[in-house]
């Protein structure tokens, strides 16, 4: 059973920053893409960001952003969970969100099936 779980959320003033993770537990062969969604109180999810993979525990594609977090938000490997995470910086108000990882993960040689984490809170304050 694979599962996903988010960490690294919390309450910053606006101007700060926050580190997100995602972590995967289960047995996989590898991510074949990785993405970051928010859902802020009362709107829909809204993808932030996401890397598709060159089908190996290696990513080398550029990940790709929202307008919205372009030049602020930075994913990066994070190789000991082998997953890809957000650096979120120059936080607004507007970036208040729970925060949602999802990850298409090849679980052996011939399926590749999507999972969902359960979400962390970011809040930030004015």
């Amino acid at each position: 059973q694979v599962h996903l779980v988010e960490s690294g959320g919390g309450l910053v003033q606006a101007g700060g920053s926050l580190r997100l993770s995602c972590g995967v537990s289960g047995i996989i062969f590898s991510i074949d893409t990785m993405a970051w969604y928010r859902q802020a109180p009362g709107k829909q999810r809204e993808l932030v960001a996401y890397i598709i993979s060159d089908d190996s525990p290696n990513y080398s594609d550029s990940p790709n952003y929202s307008n919205s977090v372009k030049g602020r938000f930075t994913i990066s490997r994070d190789n000991a969970k082998n997953t890809w995470n957000p650096q979120m910086n120059s936080l607004k108000p507007e970036d208040t969100a729970v925060y949602y990882c999802k990850a298409n993960v090849k679980i052996d040689f011939y399926r590749v099936s999507e999972y969902w984490g359960q979400g962390t809170q970011v809040t930030v304050s004015s």
